[in-house]
């Protein structure tokens, strides 16, 4: 049976096709983002590959367990966050892809300080049999300090000492 071409010469099921992936990989951040708010360690975990690898200011974590381990360790540092993930691009490539996403997150530490971080998320996902997933995320931050924006803003990510306002992010 033909099918029917797009404006691009690709199919329709193609096209069909790449646009149910876009909208999975926006669902898997929208759990992600809603873990962190929920402090659902089970659901936050399961946006994450076996072999995935998450850098955060610097600090690489290799493999799901260790990840899920940083993550709640981190996040007991924070009796309050909230976290959005604005704007996307999602680039497919067969069964992976790459994205990137903007993200403002407000935390509280442990002793009361608020500490607003503004970056960008760097993303490569892989279609696994259950669905998309994380197989490596890194966050770039732009600015971290007072949520009045009188921190320090970072022309480009920082350096890899993870140099950052104490009470970095968690996400």
């Amino acid at each position: 049976m033909a099918h029917e071409a797009n404006a691009s010469g690709g199919s329709v099921r193609d096209a069909a096709v790449a646009m149910a992936d876009d909208l999975a990989i926006r669902g898997l951040v929208a759990r992600y983002v809603d873990a962190v708010m929920l402090r659902d360690d089970a659901l936050w975990e399961a946006t994450w590959a076996d072999d995935g690898v998450w850098n955060l200011m610097g600090h690489e974590v290799r493999g799901r367990a260790a990840i899920v381990a940083t993550w709640r360790a981190a996040m007991a540092g924070f009796p309050f966050v909230f976290q959005v993930a604005h704007t996307g691009v999602v680039e497919l490539d067969g069964d992976e892809a790459s994205g990137r996403w903007t993200l403002s997150e407000l935390v509280e530490t442990t002793d009361g300080a608020r500490v607003m971080t503004l970056g960008l998320y760097h993303d490569r996902y892989r279609r696994q049999r259950e669905g998309w997933r994380f197989a490596s995320r890194r966050l770039e931050v732009r600015y971290q300090g007072p949520p009045d924006g009188s921190g320090r803003i970072f022309a480009s990510a920082p350096a890899a000492s993870g140099a950052a306002v104490e009470g970095g992010a968690p996400a």
